[in-house]
């Protein structure tokens, strides 16, 4: 006999401030917080060489911060319920800081330790901006304004790639990412003003049990689409965060470019995707559907980590960065349109629950990419080959969703 699903939240008041404010500002803490991960990938190479490690270890730096985020994305659901939307972001920056904070020092374990804690600060902040945007935004436009609101996670690429590099080479590592830690601070700080309206649907006598984890996941493994979805985004968050982990050390490393030029190219690479978030929200709402959209953006995923891995060091700088920008718009772009599907699809009031379920399973394959990815490369001794062998299972991915569109409808509008 299952137990019946928790009642619904009430939906936040939107008296003290309009939806496009909630907008601004979820996209302003998604891009802080999406900084604080990226931030010691932009400078990979000099902070490998500070601890006298190897830096293919970035895949594991990047898997311990999903390890984190996948268990606080569990938990988010019930972090909404007790505390608010708004306070679970506030608290989500306030731990981004801790784990910066805790990565200056010059040690393994306390890089570790705060790769873990930036992984816990990121990962309730979807769950927490989709209960916010899912009571605040049209059916029609959900697709779009999702986008909208994801463009925050390759803006915060940007921001790592055009900033910290800069800030380690002008003031030392340290400086650099205490930097970055204050303005995560400034940030919770700044969204202060937007709690008591949007936060009135809290319950504080909600419960918090670790026993519920499972529940999210529970959610979607018992919803067929959702657990569609979730797959497929398991295999698209490996690309992703290979792009953004990786292709500064692979610039760097493998094809001669300084640290400052390649922490410029993984900054086109995620303005691709800052773009791609929005125009493939509108493609999906407009045109294609989900499911083709998904398709194709899958098969140019294909081709840009096939192509960046047969990159050879003589290319023109001007087709590398075309080919980033590519790059960036498909695997750093499918966000939105995944993220408002299940927002749709879940039972009404639970978008957060269902968002923290199947990010769960989206952060595993983070967990499982980057580590993956510096597994192959070293074997193989060339970064190249990763990127190759992601060429892979996206192409399997692409297949698969053409299969099922062949077999079924997915007109636009429609959410196959």
């Amino acid at each position: 006999m299952t137990r019946p699903p928790p009642p619904p939240l009430p939906a936040p008041s939107t008296t003290a401030t309009g939806g496009w404010l909630v907008l601004l500002t979820t996209l302003a803490i998604q891009a802080m917080v999406s900084m604080a991960v990226l931030a010691i990938p932009a400078v990979a190479p000099a902070v490998a060489q500070s601890l006298g490690v190897s830096a293919t270890m970035t895949g594991v730096y990047i898997a311990l911060v999903y390890v984190g985020a996948i268990l606080a994305s569990l938990m988010a659901g019930q972090c909404v319920a007790r505390y608010g939307a708004i306070r679970v972001s506030q608290a989500g920056l306030l731990l981004c800081a801790a784990g910066l904070c805790l990565s200056v020092l010059p040690s393994v374990a306390a890089v570790a330790a705060g790769a873990v804690l930036i992984g816990m600060g990121y990962g309730p902040i979807t769950p927490a901006s989709s209960h916010l945007l899912a009571a605040t935004t049209p059916p029609h436009r959900a697709a779009l304004i999702f986008s909208i609101k994801q463009t925050g996670v390759p803006l915060g690429g940007v921001m790592a790639g055009a900033i910290v590099p800069t800030l380690v080479l002008n003031t030392g590592i340290a400086l650099g990412l205490f930097e970055v830690a204050l303005a995560c601070v400034a940030c919770a700080l700044a969204a202060q003003p937007l709690r008591r309206g949007h936060d009135a649907d809290r319950r504080p006598d909600a419960p918090l049990a670790m026993r519920s984890l499972t529940g999210p996941l529970r959610m979607v493994f018992g919803h067929p689409q959702l657990k569609r979805l979730a797959s497929l985004s398991f295999v698209f968050s490996m690309v992703q965060l290979c792009l953004a982990t990786y292709i500064v050390t692979h610039l760097h490393s493998s094809l001669g470019y300084s640290l400052v030029a390649a922490g410029f190219a993984l900054s086109v690479a995620q303005a691709g995707g800052v773009a791609g978030r929005i125009l493939w929200g509108w493609i999906a709402d407009r045109f294609l559907g989900a499911r083709r959209t998904l398709m194709l953006l899958a098969a140019m995923m294909a081709l840009c980590t096939a192509a960046t891995g047969l990159l050879p060091a003589t290319a023109p700088l001007a087709l590398v960065l075309v080919l980033l920008a590519a790059f960036g718009a498909s695997a750093t772009g499918w966000n939105g349109v995944y993220l408002a599907e299940v927002a749709r699809l879940a039972p009404p009031g639970m978008a957060g629950t269902a968002t923290g379920g199947s990010l769960s399973v989206t952060f595993f394959g983070v967990v499982l990419g980057p580590a993956a990815f510096g597994a192959v490369s070293g074997l193989f001794g060339s970064y190249s080959a990763g990127y190759l062998a992601l060429a892979v299972p996206t192409a399997l991915c692409c297949w698969g969703l053409f299969a099922s569109a062949r077999g079924g409808k997915d007109q636009p509008g429609s959410r196959a």
